[in-house]
């Protein structure tokens, strides 16, 4: 299949799955076990969810490798299983796609708090990112998906690190920024402006956000990106706040209300538009309707 930064090159505007979380606790996930846990027992249901993610359109199919560092697998006693659980992960995307889509490998953060502020090196996440990667990419990942930062000395470690050790693979970077009266930023304190230089300088060849409060604010997100980044922007919000109901956690935006939104970020330049916590394939139906609506309107 043709690769992202070819796609992006000429144009192409690319949607993202959705979320995996919620996927996984619906189809047996223990309560309290790390998601990618599913890689080692279970990974059929990996292959079944990135199936119905592709069917319903998407360009790109995360793998479940989010917390796949050693830091945050140890926080399970999954540590030693940290390659067999990103190779995988990775492979399993890789027998539902079967070529129809592009297989992002999920690097999110540490789980750290880096130095001055915690008591991790940089150094250390640095090495951490490094192991996770060499496997991503030795497993066959098409791309790198750095994502749900909110430290940029995190982020640009991450980025890094791909850029070393996964040098044939382009590098997506995103981050999760909250509305303020000064704009959008981090819960670190980080500008949508500052992560835009920053990511790009540190290499990757598509930046963004992900997560945060819903598509209403990632309009201005967006916004916020595209005026100042270099290169292809990339933006997969939540399906709103979450809200308790019954004892049950639940996303309010209905498929239909984010890709309503959708026009509107193209039209700043966004490249890929998916989505994050609380998004189903319906979601990803929605936004692959949209865009190629969208293609249609502009060609």
């Amino acid at each position: 299949m043709e690769g992202l930064l070819a796609r992006l090159g000429r144009g192409d505007r690319l949607v993202g799955d959705g979320a995996w979380g919620t996927q996984l606790m619906q189809r047996g996930l223990p309560d309290g076990q790390a998601p990618e846990w599913i890689a080692l027992e279970r990974p059929e249901v990996i292959e079944e969810i990135a199936r119905l993610y592709v069917d319903a359109g998407a360009d790109l199919v995360t793998t479940d490798t989010f917390g796949g560092t050693s830091f945050r697998l140890a926080l399970h006693d999954l540590d030693g299983e940290r390659e067999r659980i990103n190779r995988q992960a990775v492979e399993a995307v890789r027998r539902a796609v079967e070529g129809r889509a592009l297989v992002s490998a999920s690097v999110g953060p540490s789980g750290r708090l880096l130095e001055p502020y915690g008591d991790t090196s940089p150094e250390a996440v640095h090495q951490a990112f490094v192991e996770q990667v060499q496997v991503l990419a030795a497993a066959g990942a098409d791309l790198i998906c750095v994502e749900t930062m909110s430290d940029l000395t995190e982020a640009t470690q991450a980025v890094r690190a791909a850029k070393e050790h996964a040098p044939g693979l382009p590098v997506m970077a995103t981050m999760t920024f909250e509305p303020n009266p000064r704009g959008y930023y981090t819960v670190m304190g980080v500008s949508a402006e500052q992560a835009a230089a920053g990511l790009s300088e540190a290499g990757a060849d598509v930046i963004g956000s992900n997560c945060g409060t819903g598509m209403e604010h990632m309009v201005g997100i967006a916004r916020a990106l595209t005026r100042v980044a270099s290169v292809p922007v990339a933006v997969q919000p939540n399906a709103g706040l979450p809200e308790t109901r019954g004892g049950e956690v639940v996303y309010s935006e209905t498929p239909d209300a984010m890709a309503a939104r959708v026009p509107e970020l193209l039209d700043l330049g966004v490249a890929l538009v998916g989505g994050c916590c609380g998004t189903t394939p319906d979601h990803v139906r929605a936004l692959r309707q949209a865009v190629d609506a969208w293609r249609g309107r502009t060609t």
